[in-house]
C-alpha cells in the first residue's frame, strides 16, 4: 500500500519533468537556444545521467561558439559511452573549433586527440557521412609536417563516393581545387548538379 501511495504522489512530479524536456527539446528545434538552455539544464538537475539532455547542452554551447563548455559535455558523453561514433565526432569538431581560436603552439596539443576520435567514429559508423568530410578537412588543411596528408583525405572523399557519391565527388572536388588543380576539380564537379547543392560544412569542422 505504501508503495502505491508513494508512486502515486511521485507520478505528478515525472510528468512534470518530461514535460519540461519535450519542451526544451521542441525549442532547440526551432533554434531557440536561449529558451532550450534552461528548461534542459533544470532537467537535468532532476535526471544527472540523461545522456540526451547532456548532448542538447554540448550542442547549444557549440552553437554559441563556447568550445570550452561544449568539450566537457562531450568528453563526458565519450568517456560513458567509447563506442558512440556520433559523442565521438562531436567531441572531435569541438576540439577542432578549439584549435582554430588559439595560438598554433597551444593548438599542436589537440591534433591527436582530433585525430584519434574523427578515425574511431569513422570505423565505428562506416556510414557517418560528416566524419569523413571532417576527415578530408583535417588531413587537408593540416600541414604536412604534423600530420597532413591528401593522400589520407583523398582515402576518405572515396569512402565518401561509396556511401553517397554526391559527397564523395564533392570532396575529391575539393581537395583538387585546395592543392590547386582547377583541371581536376572540375571532373569532379561536373558530375553534380548545383541547382540544389551547395558544398557540405560539418557542424563545428
Amino acid at each position: 500500500m505504501k508503495k502505491l501511495v508513494l508512486l502515486f504522489l511521485l507520478a505528478p512530479v515525472v510528468v512534470l519533468s518530461q514535460n519540461t524536456f519535450e519542451e526544451a527539446e521542441a525549442y532547440f528545434k526551432k533554434e531557440q537556444f536561449n529558451k532550450a538552455k534552461p528548461l534542459f539544464k533544470k532537467y537535468l538537475k532532476a535526471n544527472p545521467n540523461d545522456l540526451k539532455t547532456r548532448e542538447y547542452l554540448g550542442d547549444i554551447a557549440g552553437y554559441a561558439k563556447d568550445w570550452d563548455t561544449a568539450i566537457d559535455y562531450y568528453e563526458e558523453l565519450v568517456e560513458e559511452n567509447k563506442n558512440s561514433a556520433n559523442y565521438r565526432f562531436k567531441y572531435g569538431g569541438a576540439m577542432g573549433m578549439k584549435a582554430l581560436e588559439i595560438n598554433k603552439i597551444r593548438a599542436l596539443t589537440y591534433i591527436d586527440d582530433i585525430k584519434e576520435n574523427f578515425e574511431i567514429a569513422a570505423k565505428l559508423d562506416p556510414k557517418h557521412i560528416e566524419v569523413r568530410w571532417a576527415l578530408v578537412e583535417f588531413y587537408i588543411q593540416l600541414p604536412g609536417i604534423i600530420g597532413g596528408s591528401e593522400k589520407k583525405a583523398r582515402s576518405y572523399a572515396n569512402e565518401l563516393l561509396k556511401i553517397s557519391p554526391v559527397d564523395g565527388y564533392l570532396a575529391n572536388g575539393y581537395i583538387a581545387e585546395y592543392n590547386d588543380r582547377p583541371d581536376d576539380a572540375e571532373s569532379y564537379y561536373k558530375p553534380v548538379s548545383y541547382t540544389h547543392l551547395t558544398l557540405p560544412t560539418t557542424p563545428y569542422v
